[in-house]
């Protein structure tokens, strides 16, 4: 059973998820919250799977409870968000989020998503997640970090690293490069050990910060 956490300052959108999530035999709403602060309080009591959080709240935004969740390891947080372009997305991935997703996203979706989330893999929409980082780690969106950090790779590492980035899933890596969709998860799994990142999310955004791809490329 995935037990999951709800925080969202609109009690409707909370009706309409808990709904959505109630009507699955593998899940169970177990806590509720409107602000960060108290969802900090909740992930800490209840210990939930995955803590479904929006990013603009009063007290305590999203961001900042998010970092907080993960930081302590008492859940995984899939961030909602309004809109695709939305600046606290990239913040709460950069601060421990599996991913992201946006307010309208189809029931059925959203259900996959925290699948994925709660299994330990990471939710990146190849044209969502593109478009944010292409918006805030493009021109005038900060100081690259110093590429160096990916010396450690081997060069078939850097070349999965990268059509992660551009936002490609196992199976279209496989078909790109010729390889079994198992020899490309083993890569992937490489990748995030070498260098020391949590999931499929840290690699995309870093791979962005260092130069390795940059926005528009695809």
């Amino acid at each position: 059973m995935i037990r999951v956490v709800l925080v969202d300052d609109q009690e409707l959108m909370r009706v309409g998820f808990r709904m959505v999530l109630g009507a699955q035999d593998d899940m169970e709403v177990v806590g509720e919250a409107g602000n960060g602060r108290d969802a900090i309080k909740l992930a800490e009591d209840l210990r939930p799977d995955v803590v479904l959080m929006d990013v603009r709240m009063p007290v305590l935004d999203g961001v900042e409870a998010t970092k907080a969740i993960t930081e302590a390891g008492t859940s995984k947080v899939l961030v909602m968000t309004t809109f695709d372009l939305d600046e606290y997305a990239l913040s709460a991935l950069r601060n421990g989020a599996s991913g992201f997703l946006l307010k309208d996203t189809p029931p059925g979706h959203l259900v996959s998503a925290l699948r994925s989330v709660a299994s330990g893999d990471a939710v990146v929409s190849p044209s969502v997640t593109r478009r944010l980082l292409d918006r805030f780690l493009g021109p005038g969106g900060g100081e690259l970090r110093d590429a160096s950090v990916l010396d450690v790779l081997t060069e078939r590492e850097r070349e999965v690293l990268v059509l992660m980035a551009q936002g490609l899933s196992n199976t279209e890596i496989a078909r790109k490069l010729f390889l079994s969709e198992a020899t490309v998860k083993t890569h992937v799994g490489r990748v995030l050990a070498k260098l020391e990142l949590r999931d499929r999310v840290q690699a995309v955004v870093l791979a962005y910060e260092t130069g390795l791809v940059r926005p528009g490329d695809v």
